[in-house]
């Protein structure tokens, strides 16, 4: 009597199943078997909370654990059985599969295999009892957490990986976000890669994936080469079906790291809020509260422009103006042009116009949208105009999309273009056109140049102001405002004698600033013309003609 109870009390689940496996070998399934094996099958059933049919089966599955594809002829031939035999007590497999003991999945060609979780391993092997993994019938946080679970388990190749994720959404067809990514009716490999950006998105907040992220999960490095390839050349499943797209940054494409696009989004997680998609807005537009105050001047005419403009802008006579507009059927958004020689005080217009009335600044680097890629031009203006609908539709106030120094962008396009160079500028050109057709919100260019505007670009602006070289009256006021150290009479004569813009004068201002810092005097008037006579240069340089943007 001591001796079984010790030998009882050494018993595990583990023990237990080697054991039925054991005599299973010995006699197959014949009634000595069940005879010989009645034992351990209890203490399975009893500690597992499973029946004695299933005890005996998850041990034979148990067997052949080490392989993620167990088939029925794997358990036939173990026990010396027909796989006719086994087939016919599939029923009990499937009862294990509901409590969470096993999985079974189909390969390409409909046969069924079974795998037993790593979970269960691993609680067998520490004589724990497993707690059943629920797989179907999910609320979408249980849903997003198996599927989590399931791309941490390790020692899963990516086939595997892939059935394990499908079958979960089979499993929940009543979620949105399985509904839909079923009907993407995607490859198990590309299936595969839309949930590692799903997974990392819901689960870990992150919008920005890189190769890092999902190439762990591949079988090979030629996979992992032809994926990247074919995301960055736009061939990839995913991003013809408008499932991903690349990150763009001041609408600049960066072919390195991709994200769910806002159309997939909305699909797929109808019911979610990311806490990145604001402050990630947010993050990339200057704050009208960086810009301090400045007193600019201009000529009588300009001045009653720009105030005019400024009233426009206010929020709520924007949303005024706007609402009417479209009850009249009308554009709704308002497109400026700025134009006039260097220094005359556009952007720091529209800068000041911001600070005014409350409006963030998306400014337009145009050098970094132009790229030496077929195409890609065109996608980073087509991504910097869909950041500014989001950041219209998200924000409260509409920021000012700013196209600074846009010389070329407005240009006239060519005729018959055969070059690369001028094909993608008038592509550029006409992806602008048409995005300004349809803008709700203000869009402002800066230009030097105006004789080579396009008449297109011409018709689109609804304001359009000149900033003309300040008169004398006007320079001397910026003298004393920029020096107030001058006197009238310096001022009237540094403003008659010398012909330059605002912007040069603050030069100069500063120079006396820097200069009075580091010797402690105050500069002389000899001085501050020496000033002035460096910061006109060369008329040849001044007529010569601009390059690119």
């Amino acid at each position: 009597m001591m001796e079984n109870s010790k030998k009882m009390s050494k018993r595990t689940i583990l023990s237990s199943m080697e054991e039925i496996v054991n005599y299973a070998k010995m006699h197959s399934l014949e009634p000595e078997f069940f005879q010989k094996a009645d034992t351990a099958l209890k203490f399975i059933s009893k500690n597992l909370s499973l029946t004695m049919e299933e005890s005996m089966m998850l041990a034979f599955f148990f067997e052949n654990s080490s392989s993620s594809r167990i088939w029925v002829s794997n358990v036939a031939s173990m026990i010396n059985v027909s796989n006719i035999r086994i087939i016919s007590m599939m029923n009990i497999a499937d009862g294990l599969i509901k409590k969470g003991y096993l999985t079974g999945r189909e390969n390409k060609n409909e046969e069924k295999y079974y795998t037993v979780p790593t979970k269960v391993i691993n609680c067998i092997r520490q004589n724990l009892p497993v707690t059943p993994v629920k797989m179907a019938d999910l609320t979408e946080d249980e849903f997003f957490d198996r599927l989590n679970e399931i791309f941490e388990e390790d020692d899963i190749n990516q086939w595997d990986r892939s059935d394990m994720v499908r079958d979960l959404v089979k499993n929940n067809m009543h979620l949105p976000y399985c509904k839909v990514m079923d009907s993407y009716d995607l490859c198990s490999q590309d299936f595969l890669l839309a949930n590692v950006f799903a997974n990392k998105l819901v689960n870990e907040d992150d919008d920005n994936i890189g190769t890092g992220d999902w190439e762990d999960y591949l079988h090979t490095k030629s996979q992992v080469r032809r994926i990247l390839k074919s995301l960055k050349d736009g061939t990839n499943t995913l991003i013809e079906k408008g499932i991903l797209e690349a990150k763009s940054e001041d609408g600049v494409r960066d072919p390195n790291y991709y994200h769910f696009t806002d159309a997939a989004k909305e699909a797929l997680f109808p019911d979610m809020e990311f806490s990145s998609s604001s402050a990630t807005v947010d993050k990339k537009l200057t704050s009208y509260t960086t810009f301090a105050p400045k007193q600019l001047y201009y000529a009588p005419h300009v001045q009653s422009q720009i105030d005019r403009l400024a009233e426009l802008l206010q929020p709520e006579q924007f949303k005024h103006v706007t609402e009417r507009l479209s009850e009249n059927g009308m554009r709704k958004g308002f497109a400026c042009l700025f134009y006039g020689s260097p220094g005359t005080g556009k952007t720091e217009t529209v800068n000041q116009l911001a600070r005014r009335t409350g409006r963030d600044v998306l400014m337009v680097d145009v050098t970094q949208i132009k790229s030496c890629w077929v195409g890609e031009s065109e996608q980073n203006i087509k991504a910097l105009f869909d950041r500014y609908r989001k950041c219209v539709k998200e924000m409260e106030v509409a920021p000012i999309l700013l196209f600074n120094e846009a010389d070329a962008v407005l240009g006239i396009r060519q005729e018959g273009a055969q070059k690369a160079v001028d094909k993608m500028e008038n592509s550029i050109q006409n992806i602008i056109l048409q995005e300004m057709e349809t803008l709700e919100g203000i869009m402002i260019a800066t230009t030097n140049l105006t004789c080579n505007l396009d008449k297109a670009f011409e018709r689109r602006f609804i304001y359009k102001i000149e900033f003309e070289r300040p008169t004398l009256e006007a320079k001397q006021q910026i003298w004393k405002a920029m020096i107030p150290a001058l006197s009238d009479e310096q001022a009237r004569s540094l403003a008659k004698d010398y012909d330059l813009s605002g912007g040069q004068i603050e030069n100069i201002a500063r120079k006396r600033t820097v200069e009075l810092i580091l010797s402690g005097n105050e500069p002389t008037l000899d001085q501050m013309r020496e000033y002035c006579s460096g910061e006109i240069l060369n008329s040849k340089q001044e007529k010569r003609a601009r390059i690119g943007f």
